[in-house]
């Protein structure tokens, strides 16, 4: 099959494209699952930031 006589190395290439399917589905169910949310320490150290970089 696929002019791959061991079966462990057949094993492992079709493991390869499984995996990496699984994962783009996890990553197309999963992408909007975080909430974005925006804490007041976030407030406050994108408010430092811009302070530091003004005075630069």
């Amino acid at each position: 099959m696929l002019g791959i006589d061991d079966p462990f190395v057949l094993t492992a290439y079709l493991g390869i494209v499984t995996l990496a399917a699984l994962s783009l589905v996890y990553g197309l169910v999963r992408r909007n699952a975080a909430r974005d949310e925006v804490t007041p320490e976030d407030r406050q150290w994108a408010l430092d930031e811009k302070k530091v970089e003004d005075e630069l």
